[in-house]
């Protein structure tokens, strides 16, 4: 197979026996429950998308593995061009579906894995690598959307993993064999894990000698025995669920997120890429979360530009295009967002290839261009949701719009613009509300300051990274100072 289809994306979807939980039940057949249907379209639309052949460039690539073109969120970087054209394909994906597409963190975590197979290889004289480029060949052959896993559930954060009074709280290897491993513990705020048809494990943090067994990483399918999923709430979520698709606000889009149990999973050996190297632990993690870092500067500017469009609509529609304070707010939505863009274009085009021969961000740039979403959508957010107005959060339901008795007084005093159907104002005001506190704040508002790590997180490799030591040294160059 080369490049799936959305539909035969569902299609296989539907072939496996995921165990997947929602609101205290076992759901029978996940691909048609309306609450989680709309996460799916939007990772079918990355499979659609790639069809077409004026995406080409951005959607597929040609891979380093086969030789045959993939679809780029299987493929492992080769050139920074090739990281440019990651950002601007998550630019389109946002673009096109207004929500969180799903694909970006296995993508990320194949980058991740690959670079640091090699090394420990290197070290150890281990065959992580080899396994992981036959692992890579079965993704691409199958065009398969992958979680990539690394958050544990943490418990206590003041103390390490082995230190827990549940040293479940992180993933965790409890049993040796000699044909593979038995893994215990769950992964947390996975992004499209019911989605996706397959795990791929890595630890959540740099590991020390005393947590050796918690420094694994590997992968497993979505259904395999022992694995179960726990769906999480979003808000508003249950409007998904109500006739009709107005208060839905983004009614064919959406994203998702999950808790993923694992129940004494067995991994053979040859789907194991770290096993107790707990020194490369530190490394997979930072490389990763570089990686996704520089993600968010394509994916939430494309999500951005639907948002800044239906400000923009809802000024029309509200009949006050023409004042220059609304005009100025959406200059600034537009200057708030393009930053964003420019921080994930930077950071690929300083990349650099990796021993292992794929390409790797600038990772002080992706930190920047990350604390950067950290602040910037939530200000696009405040600014959206003061051009719409307060009706965005208090207007009646699509049922009273269309009552035989209250839809006459809802559509006669909600009409804004005289020449724009009341109808078209619900819809846009409806996507605002969803986009900046409904369901998809997950993939836009809130996932800007928790996605990829804390704001904190970002503050340590940026202080890392910063070369505080040099500019004093240009400074003390520049003006004759000897120590």
């Amino acid at each position: 197979m080369a490049l799936m289809t959305g539909e035969e994306y569902i299609q296989s979807l539907k072939k496996m026996k995921t165990k997947v939980y929602l609101m205290g039940e076992l759901v029978e057949d996940f691909t048609n429950h309306p609450m989680i249907r709309p996460s799916i379209n939007s990772v079918a639309a990355t499979y659609d998308l790639a069809q077409q052949k004026e995406y080409e460039n951005v959607m597929t690539a040609v891979s380093n593995i086969t030789g045959e073109r993939v679809n780029r969120f299987c493929h492992l970087h080769q050139s920074t061009e090739d990281l440019k054209n990651k950002v601007k394909m998550q630019r389109l994906l946002g673009q096109k579906t207004a929500s969180c597409f799903q694909r970006c963190v296995g993508m990320d975590a194949f980058n991740s894995i690959f670079s640091t197979t090699f090394e420990i290889d290197e070290k150890y004289g281990t065959t992580y690598h080899e396994r992981f480029k036959k692992y890579m060949k079965f993704v691409q052959d199958n065009d398969l959307t992958v979680d990539g896993a690394m958050t544990d559930p943490k418990g206590d954060r003041g103390l390490a993993p082995h230190q827990q009074a549940d040293l479940d709280l992180y993933l965790r290897v409890v049993e040796q064999r000699e044909d593979g491993i038995i893994v215990r513990g769950a992964k947390a705020h996975q992004t499209g894990a019911v989605n996706s048809h397959e795990h791929l494990i890595m630890p959540t943090m740099a590991m020390g000698e005393n947590d050796k067994e918690y420094a694994v990483s590997f992968s497993i399918p979505s259904d395999a025995p022992g694995i179960l999923m726990i769906y999480g709430r979003q808000s508003c979520d249950i409007r998904k669920l109500e006739d009709g698709h107005i208060d839905v606000g983004n009614p064919k889009f959406g994203g998702q997120e999950a808790l993923v149990v694992f129940n004494d999973v067995f991994i053979p050996n040859e789907r194991i890429y770290l096993n107790g190297e707990n020194e490369f632990a530190g490394v997979l993690v930072e490389r990763f979360a570089g990686y996704h870092r520089q993600s968010y500067g394509g994916c939430k500017v494309g999500v951005g530009d639907a948002l800044i469009g239906a400000a923009a609509l809802a000024a029309e529609y509200n009949g006050v295009t023409r004042a220059s304070h609304i005009k100025d707010k959406l200059i600034e939505m537009t200057h708030l967002n393009e930053t964003l863009y420019a921080c994930g274009l930077a950071c690929s085009t300083e990349g650099v290839a990796t021993k292992a021969g794929n390409y790797q961000i600038d990772l002080l740039l992706a930190n920047v261009c990350k604390q950067n979403v950290t602040r910037f959508p939530y200000e696009i957010s405040r600014l959206a949701e003061d051009i719409a107005g307060g009706l965005m959060v208090t207007m009646p339901s699509d049922i009273d719009f269309k009552h035989p008795i209250v839809g006459e007084y809802c559509n006669k005093y909600f009409i804004g613009n005289s020449k724009v159907p009341v109808e078209n104002r619900q819809k846009v005001l409806r996507f605002i509300e969803n986009l900046t506190l409904g369901a998809s704040a997950v993939g836009y508002r809130t996932e800007s300051m928790h996605g990829a790590g804390s704001p904190q997180a970002q503050r340590v490799m940026i202080a890392r990274q910063g070369n505080i030591e040099g500019k004093k040294q240009l400074v003390k160059d520049l003006t004759g100072i000897k120590e």
